[in-house]
């Protein structure tokens, strides 16, 4: 039953990394941290962070974007690696777990997942930080 969702994602996200919008999107949340008067390196990670609840192969193929475009040994690459490692791929994993023992009712599970993919990605650029800073 979710496959069909994770389809229309994957599409969306495809959609807008093509028509610019996600660029649009990026160069804004740049700006915005850069606003406050933060540190805005780890905004180029964040396609990465965005993908990989729903596809490990497709955020494994926007990290190596990222490293081509900022270069294999810049922060972004570095916290897109971290990034690949310290989170997990939510949606599929929920599917095939919870479909292999035929749960429906997972409460919140979801939920829960999602909190710790966000934990991870912070964890990730405190990671980055310390190490790469």
């Amino acid at each position: 039953k979710i496959i069909p969702y994770l389809v229309a994602m994957l599409v969306a996200i495809g959609l807008l990394r093509a028509s610019g919008v996600l660029g649009l999107v990026l160069d804004a949340l740049r700006a915005l941290v850069g606003g406050f008067g933060f540190d805005a390196r780890w905004v180029d990670a964040v396609p990465v962070m965005l993908l990989k609840p729903l596809s490990g192969s497709g955020a494994r193929g926007m990290m190596i974007e990222t490293m081509q475009a900022h270069g294999v040994d810049s922060f972004a690459g570095r916290l897109a690696c971290i990034v690949q490692g310290s989170t997990e791929t939510t949606f599929y994993v929920l599917a095939v777990y919870f479909g292999s023992v035929g749960v429906r009712i997972t409460r919140h599970a979801l939920a829960c997942a999602l909190i710790a993919d966000a934990a991870g990605f912070f964890a990730a650029v405190t990671v980055a930080y310390a190490f790469f800073g």
